[in-house]
């Protein structure tokens, strides 16, 4: 039991942990998943927030771009204009650069460069600047055209389509006069034959730049950048990152050279569904001990935007779905956990209580029920029934406490002996209820074998020595023994082991034996499976009222005449023929249905004998007269004084009467109804004239045994004789049983009896009226 315990208990903890280990990496999978779908959202609004400010940052350009080419157009309108001669060509463009430039308000300055040949014969060129009364325009001839920065701008301007206005972004500079980085941004004059004749340029400050990149923000330690054509940075990381760090940050992404996009990475897939047309790039930098991912992408005027982001903000969003899915996985955990051990524990309990269902909690030995669960298994074995001889009174005499030290010492004594013994690996001891031990052991391979095992465990009981408060306790034990025989008739099985070694034990006592060896052939199992069958029959015929009285007459030897019936109970089967009590009053006695056969009788004998004015007699045992509900019930029932003075107890079984207070009781308050109380079976032991003296009886019913000899045996004359003239000296009556013949009946009236009932005289019958009838007509 407790191996099969411990595996029951193992598979639970096993189970238990499979079960946490499987919500462990179920939340880990969910957490993986929410992860990954955290980080493809993150990297979605990474991108969003990065197109945005390239949108932005680009849109800025495209206005600046178009102010430069709003400034050209009115160059090539002069250009166009110049055939008309005179000054006043020249003043409407300086009045027009003054007033396109005056409303750009992020412009310092600008220029319309002429080409020689093409407005006039030199070079020339008109300029404007910003200054705190206003714009101041000039114009005049400058040896411009040779210099290279002249000569590589339009060159790179005049290799684009003359269909699309191009531009050229000059690289960040700064400008001392002003003390401002600007850029400059060119756009080519054409003439009437879309050929260069010069260039219109616009110096734009870059502080609305570097104001719109530095603004841009995912996370609180997001930076921005923008690098022009010469991978010159044009803003700070943030608008106060100002020191080292900053400026550290600032040269690895510059030596990064990312105007070459072959160094980068494409963006992650899930934006490039996004943006199927993105330009942006990706990368991982390091710096300052801590990881950046970049994003970056070219502008339209060809510089480069991007924005770093901390890793571990990136990663920041998602600790708190860590943090939240470990708590939940950590209460889930522990509630299983909880759980688990509540469950464990009542299992645990419920496997102790199976356990104890099997165990004996006195003597921690295995009970009853798990000797019948072991029988089950239906291989050959043999059992013996172990009774300790007068338990009882030692329990009443010395108390339950020395009673229990008995039983345990008893088992222990067994145990050892069985350790000692050839056979104690295989014999298996049990403690099956109050002072009775079984022994389970294989089948022997002689039967001879029995004889040494019970000897051998009576001389183990008998020579144990049991002390208690002093006195040494003595103890006999009686046993029984059955084994399995496939062979017997009917065979014996494992499952008839209990019952068979019960019946040893009990026939062992019977006979006064040491033990007994269990005989089918003695055929006491039929014996009690005849009385379980009696058993039913006779619950089943008091439910039907098959139970009746029968009356028997009794003559009156000094009138002649019949004047009284003794009542007796006949059981009556299916068919309605009558069944003597002798078959089945042994059988009501031991499933305690007698009290409800005299109570049947009571009720019928008074019911039929009301109206009559005969006496009739009722028999009584001394168990019903120990009844008090019982007994009760019948004095309840003589109420009616006329009935009652008809009415003799005959008491059966006077030489088992041991309280003759209560039986006295019984019989003084019948007496005071006017009943007459009479002694059955008179004559048989040694005490009959001992409950004359104590029992105030008016009747002797002399026993049988002597009545139905005296016409041949002078013995049973000489003590009929005895008793008659015993009684009469008392003032009692004498009633005659067993008359079955004329001569009995001539010997009972020269004893001069009062009273003869039997079979000369008349049988039991049905009905008072048919038994006397029957009576006369035999006597004739």
């Amino acid at each position: 039991m407790f191996g099969r315990k411990s595996s029951i208990m193992l598979i639970l903890l096993l189970l238990v942990s499979l079960f946490v280990a499987g919500m462990w990496l179920i939340s880990g999978l969910n957490l993986n998943f929410a992860q990954q779908a955290m980080t493809e959202q993150r990297q979605r609004q990474i991108a969003d927030t990065f197109h945005a400010n390239l949108a932005r940052i680009n849109t800025h350009h495209f206005l600046m771009q178009r102010n430069t080419a709003a400034l050209a157009r009115h160059a090539e309108l002069l250009l166009r204009q110049q055939r008309l001669p005179g000054q006043s060509n020249l003043a409407e463009l300086k009045h027009s650069v003054s007033a396109t430039l005056a409303d750009l308000t992020d412009v310092h300055g600008g220029s319309i460069l002429f080409h020689p040949g093409s407005y006039r014969a030199e070079a020339f060129a008109v300029h404007a600047h910003r200054e705190s009364s206003g714009w101041q325009v000039s114009s005049q001839p400058e040896a411009f055209s040779d210099q290279p920065w002249y000569r590589d701008i339009v060159q790179q301007l005049g290799r684009s389509s003359p269909a699309q206005r191009s531009f050229h972004w000059s690289a960040a500079y700064y400008k001392p006069e002003i003390e401002e980085v600007v850029i400059s941004i060119s756009t080519p004059l054409l003439d009437q034959q879309n050929r260069v004749a010069g260039l219109a340029v616009i110096d734009w400050e870059a502080d609305e730049i570097i104001r719109l990149v530095s603004a841009v923000r995912v996370t609180p330690g997001t930076f921005a950048f923008l690098l022009d054509r010469e991978n010159r940075n044009l803003s700070s990381l943030a608008e106060s990152d100002t020191g080292p760090e900053a400026q550290h940050l600032l040269e690895k992404i510059i030596e990064l050279q990312l105007q070459h996009p072959d160094h980068s990475s494409p963006p992650p897939a899930e934006l490039l569904s996004q943006y199927p047309t993105s330009p942006m790039q990706s990368r991982t930098i390091e710096a300052e001990g801590a990881e950046y991912a970049l994003f970056h992408a070219p502008t339209d005027a060809g510089m480069v935007f991007g924005i770093g982001i901390p890793q571990a903000e990136i990663d920041a969003v998602l600790a708190p779905m860590r943090t939240s899915n470990l708590r939940i996985v950590a209460v889930i955990v522990g509630v299983m956990l909880l759980l688990s051990g509540i469950i464990l524990y009542l299992v645990a309990n419920t496997l102790r209580q199976l356990n104890s269902l099997y165990t004996d909690a006195l003597t921690g030995l295995p009970n009853r029920e798990k000797l019948l669960q072991d029988l089950h298994r239906e291989r050959p074995a043999t059992l013996i029934l172990l009774n300790i001889d007068a338990f009882r009174e030692i329990n009443d005499f010395y108390g339950s406490a020395c009673g229990d030290q008995v039983i345990r010492e008893v088992a222990a004594g067994l145990l050892d002996h069985l350790a000692r013994t050839p056979l104690g690996g295989e014999a298996q001891l049990y403690h099956m209820h109050a002072d009775e031990m079984a022994v389970l052991l294989p089948l022997p391979e002689h039967p001879a074998q029995f004889t040494r095992w019970l000897d051998s465990l009576h001389h183990c009981i008998s020579t144990l020595s049991i002390q208690w408060q002093g006195q040494t306790i003595p103890l006999q034990a009686t046993l029984g023994l059955a084994a399995t025989d496939q062979s017997s008739n009917p065979p014996i099985g494992s499952q008839q082991l209990v019952p068979s070694a019960n019946i040893a034990v009990k026939m062992a006592r019977l006979q006064k034996l040491n033990y007994l060896i269990h005989d089918p052939a003695h055929g006491l199992r039929e014996t009690y499976e005849q009385n379980l069958l009696w058993a039913n029959r006779l619950r089943v015929a008091l439910e039907e009222q098959r139970i009746v009285p029968w009356f028997q007459p009794i003559l009156n030897l000094r009138t002649g005449r019949i004047d009284k019936y003794e009542c007796l109970v006949r059981m009556l089967d299916e068919n309605g023929d009558s069944i003597a009590p002798a078959t089945f009053l042994p059988v009501a006695r031991k499933i305690r249905l007698y009290r409800l056969i005299t109570r049947c009788m009571v009720d019928q004998c008074f019911a039929r004998f009301a109206d009559s004015s005969q006496q009739f007699s009722l028999n009584l045992s001394c168990d019903d007269l120990l009844d008090e509900e019982l007994s009760e019930y019948i004095l309840q029932r003589l109420q009616d004084r006329a009935l009652a003075q008809r009415v003799i107890f005959e008491i059966l079984e006077s030489e088992g009467i041991e309280n003759y207070r209560q039986v006295r009781a019984f019989i003084d308050r019948a007496k005071a109804l006017g009943c007459r109380i009479a002694i059955d079976d008179f004559g048989t032991g040694y005490s009959n004239f001992e409950h004359l003296m104590r029992l105030d009886v008016d009747l002797i019913k002399i026993d049988g045994s002597l009545i139905k000899r005296l016409h041949r045996d002078p013995t049973a004359r000489v003590l009929a004789e005895g008793i008659v003239r015993f009684a009469r000296e008392l003032g009692l009556q004498t009633v005659a049983e067993f008359v079955h013949s004329e001569a009995v009946l001539k010997q009972v009236k020269e004893l001069q009896i009062d009273f003869a009932q039997g079979a000369y005289i008349g049988m039991p019958a049905p009905t008072p009226d048919a038994a006397e009838l029957y009576s006369t007509g035999q006597r004739r």
